[in-house]
């Protein structure tokens, strides 16, 4: 019996997860060690606004508020070392190792200078910052918002270091070492907030000292493996410092619009947190602990979201489009089956998973509405909205699959978010449903695109 499932499950990997560039053996290689980062960075991130959530409502609103704020300047970077992602993979695919090393160096300079820039900008613009966004927050959110934008803007440069090592493994296929070094850097930030958080009662600035410490010791992890233990890419430090043009165009080509697309994206989620901070405290808090939820649901869609820039990368550096649409179509599928089966294991446990939030009992049922459906809708609609447009960046398509992105976001999340939450008086739920309704149009016209031939057409290298 276990032979015979043993053989059906080999075939039907063979069939769906192979081809002529790479074989369901690579796939899975790659595919689990991205898995268990997003578990931990996901789960640790649970643990640590649980923590904060032991602070009282007023910090986890305010670590909630700049939080979104950072995921919105954080990704402008991470977007550039996707770029970086998307060149050194297709490098890699065509076979060229003189030029993967310099992708790989051209990455770590590029996201490192832009994410110093961005930190020295927020920094010295922090209040009118806070007061734009914020201003409606009581008096003791905004202070600790204070805190916590100054301190977490600080650490931007040793997050940057680590995306952009981990962006250059993940292209050359190598998850593994880009899984030890962000274990090293989320471990050590939960270690880091049970000490001042839990155990020294400092609230927002614990959280603050922790970031920044485990951020920065993550860096020098990045650049030590990178120089020291790495044998395939050859970087010296030298390299760093150097600046070939013509590499940094490719890797912005992908870059750019991609930066462009999370700034309008994540804007658009920043001003949806603006008029959920009107709705009130408890608004903030069911949102906050609604958002850490959801994205464990979709973990392993995540993680294939991931998986898919290396994968169909290569194959593009190989030119073999039909496996480049075989592994797609395959993925989508996989992430449709990983939401639904994440959402019948943990929906049935949402009473203690909410609980490790300490959540005021009045936004306990509004949460659980509020999830339920999302749970629902994403089983569809989630995978051609996120997984679909990676795998179209990955093949150069990055301008379309930004346009599209930025457009959707503005005229459903926003627009349609405002009308339904605040005009239509839904409320957070309503915030939530028009989320729902911008998956599906976004997801309908990237399924448009990938069944034409334009999203291959590029020449990237």
């Amino acid at each position: 019996m276990l032979v015979r499932l043993r053989t059906q499950m080999n075939g039907l990997l063979q069939r769906n997860l192979s081809g002529e560039s790479m074989d369901y053996r690579q796939i899975l290689a790659l595919f689990f060690p991205i898995l268990i980062d997003q578990a931990f960075i996901i789960g640790l991130n649970l643990v640590n606004t649980a923590m904060i959530s032991s602070s009282g409502v007023a910090a986890v609103s305010a670590v909630n508020m700049v939080d979104s704020l950072n995921i919105f300047l954080i990704n402008v970077f991470v977007a550039v070392a996707t770029g970086g992602t998307v060149v050194v993979a297709q490098y890699k695919g065509s076979g060229n190792a003189l030029m993967v090393s310099r992708a790989s160096a051209a990455t770590v300079t590029s996201v490192a200078m832009i994410a110093l820039g961005i930190a020295l900008l927020i920094i010295g613009l922090h209040q009118p910052v806070l007061n734009l966004l914020f201003g409606s927050a009581s008096p003791e959110v905004l202070e600790s918002a204070r805190i916590y934008l100054i301190g977490s803007s600080t650490s931007f440069i040793g997050i940057a270091v680590v995306q952009a090592v981990c962006g250059a493994l993940r292209g050359i296929g190598k998850t593994r070492a880009s899984l030890a070094l962000s274990l090293i850097m989320n471990l050590l930030y939960v270690l880091l907030n049970i000490v001042f958080i839990t155990l020294l009662n400092m609230g927002v600035m614990g959280m603050t000292l922790a970031v920044n410490i485990a951020r920065f010791a993550g860096a020098a992890c990045a650049l030590y493996y990178l120089f020291r233990v790495d044998a395939t890419l050859h970087i010296r430090l030298r390299d760093l410092f150097h600046f070939p043009i013509s590499m940094l165009r490719k890797i912005m080509f992908i870059g750019l619009p991609f930066a462009a697309e999370q700034m309008f994206f994540n804007g658009g989620k920043l001003l949806t947190q603006v008029f959920i901070v009107s709705l009130g405290t408890y608004a903030i808090a069911t949102n906050a602990i609604g958002s850490s939820l959801a994205a464990v649901f979709q973990i392993p869609a995540s993680a294939l979201s991931l998986t898919i820039v290396t994968v169909v990368g290569q194959c593009i550096g190989r030119g073999n489009i039909a496996d480049a649409r075989k592994f797609i179509r395959s993925f989508l599928w996989l992430g449709a089956f990983s939401l639904a089966l994440m959402g019948l294991i943990l929906m049935p446990l949402y009473r203690p998973l909410v609980g490790l939030f300490n959540p005021p009992p009045e936004i306990v049922n509004d949460l659980f509405v509020v999830l339920l459906i999302n749970t629902l809708v994403q089983v569809p609609l989630w995978s051609v909205s996120f997984i679909l447009p990676s795998a179209l960046r990955a093949a150069g398509d990055s301008k379309f699959t930004s346009i599209t992105s930025m457009l959707t976001m503005w005229l459903f999340r926003v627009i349609l978010g405002y009308i339904m939450g605040i005009v239509l008086g839904y409320g957070i739920l309503g915030v939530w449903l028009a989320m729902n309704c911008e998956w599906g149009v976004r997801g309908a016209i990237f399924l448009w695109r990938f069944r034409g031939k334009k999203w291959y057409a590029h020449k990237l290298i």
